[in-house]
Parts: C-alpha cells; sequence; structure tokens
C-alpha cells in the first residue's frame, strides 16, 4: 500500500468537500435536523400525551399534507436535475423556451407528479387505518393550495441554487423541507417550540397550515385566520422566489456558469 496515494485521495474528497458549502451543509444539517426533529416530538407527547383523542389521524393526516408539500417541491425541481443528469441542461437555456414559460411549465408538470403521488396514499389510509383526510371537507382544498404555492416557492429557490452553484446544490434539492420541518410544527402545536424558534416559526405559512389542519379534526370548526395568513405569506414568499430565480439565472448566464452546468 502506497500512502501518498491514499492521502492523494483523502485530499482530492476534502478539498472538493471544504470548497463546496452546500456539501458542507448536507452534511451538517442531515443529523441535526432528525435530532431536533423528533426531539420537539418527544417532547410533545411526554408534555401533552391526552392532546389527541385520535392521535393516529391526526398523525397520519398531517403526515400526508407534509408529503404532498415535499412532493410538490421536488417535482419542480426535477426538470432541472433531470437535465443536469443527462448532461443537456444548456440546450434548455438555448432553447426559444423564456424562463416565464419554463416556470409556468414546471408548477403544472409539478402538480400532476405530486397528485399520481398523493391519490394512492389517501386511498390507502382508508382501508389500512380507518382514516380518511377527506374528512377535513373543503377547507382541505384551500390547505392544499396553501402548501402546493409553499412548495413551488421551496421548487424556485432550490432551482436558483442549481442555476448558482450547480450540481452540488442536488442534495438541497432533495432535503430542503427537512431543514424546515422542525419550525413548520407538522405533528406539534407551536407552543412547544423554545420562544426563539416560535418567532421564527411565525414567519412561515407551515405553521398557519398544519395548526390549521389539527384544529378542524381536534375542534370541528375552521379558524380563516389561519388560511388567511398562510395565503399571504405565500404570496410573500412566492414573489420573492421568482426575483432571486431570475437574479440566480442573470448571474449564472454572465459567469457562463450555464454552459458547464452537468459537465
Amino acid at each position: 500500500m502506497n500512502f501518498n496515494r491514499m492521502y492523494g485521495l483523502f485530499l482530492r474528497h476534502f478539498y472538493l468537500i471544504r470548497g463546496s458549502f452546500p456539501r458542507i451543509l448536507d452534511l451538517i444539517y442531515w443529523p441535526s435536523i432528525q435530532i431536533i426533529l423528533w426531539g420537539f416530538i418527544s417532547k410533545f407527547f411526554t408534555t401533552y400525551s391526552d392532546y389527541y383523542n385520535n392521535t393516529v389521524g391526526i398523525i397520519l393526516t398531517c403526515a400526508i399534507l407534509y408529503d404532498f408539500l415535499f412532493r410538490s417541491s421536488i417535482s419542480f425541481n426535477m426538470l432541472f436535475l433531470e437535465e443536469i443528469w443527462s448532461r443537456n441542461f444548456t440546450n434548455l437555456f438555448i432553447s426559444p423556451l423564456k424562463i416565464k414559460e419554463i416556470i409556468i411549465s414546471l408548477i403544472f408538470t409539478s402538480l400532476v407528479r405530486t397528485l399520481i403521488g398523493l391519490i394512492p396514499a389517501i386511498i390507502l389510509t382508508s382501508p389500512l387505518f380507518g382514516i380518511s383526510i377527506l374528512k377535513l371537507g373543503l377547507p382541505l382544498l384551500f390547505l392544499f393550495l396553501s402548501l402546493y404555492i409553499f412548495g413551488i416557492t421551496l421548487g424556485l429557490l432550490v432551482s436558483a441554487g442549481l442555476l448558482r452553484f450547480g450540481p452540488s446544490f442536488e442534495n438541497i434539492a432533495w432535503s430542503s423541507l427537512f431543514l424546515l420541518a422542525p419550525l413548520g410544527c407538522i405533528y406539534y402545536p407551536i407552543e412547544i417550540l423554545p420562544n426563539f424558534f416560535q418567532l421564527l416559526a411565525k414567519g412561515l405559512p407551515l405553521v398557519y397550515i398544519f395548526d390549521e389542519a389539527r384544529n378542524i379534526l381536534i375542534n370541528g370548526s375552521v379558524n380563516f385566520k389561519n388560511i388567511f395568513n398562510a395565503y399571504l405569506l405565500n404570496l410573500f414568499y412566492l414573489i420573492l422566489s421568482i426575483i432571486i430565480f431570475y437574479i440566480s439565472f442573470n448571474k449564472a448566464r454572465e459567469k457562463g456558469t450555464l454552459i458547464n452546468m452537468g459537465e
């Protein structure tokens, strides 16, 4: 065995990690987020063991809503990822397609991909667990639409990251939502978070969406203030994400990184 050769290979990967912020972030936040998320969940059930009368139903409903959000976000990114993997990214931007046309196309493509994965999950929960997410009634449509808008927003931000940082940002595309999961209060109320985290969480539409889903299931009533707050924040973040996407695209075009994408 040659120590120098092994050391050279080690340095190759070490410098690759050191020079890539997305790779460093990916290594750090996966274990951190898992610990934080399940820590809050455990703390919630320890402190409020009698909070839910129908624990399985509420947890599964929130899980389906969260999966809908995840699928809508990652589906938006798939076109960029597929083009990067197939080394066809440059052809996408030398075609007559305009940026706004790409965004609109991805929005509808994302919806189709998301529904394909969501409908079987909704169907299976009824015979397996005796639970139907359709019990949320008409407000379910408002919650789904709000989640879809936020998923598109995240998709735009991740796509902007792919334009700016290239394939090294790919891991963020798959795991961006896990970073927000602890603050999104998916399975527990916002009160379980420390005060500082509560302030951050109130700036996310996820808190109001999942809080309203639990409110409907537990109390059988609709708090339209939660729905309004979620849509208001979604509108703000959607506009911001579109601006960031355009800025990232223009920067990548100026630097010529679009040509080397996927190489």
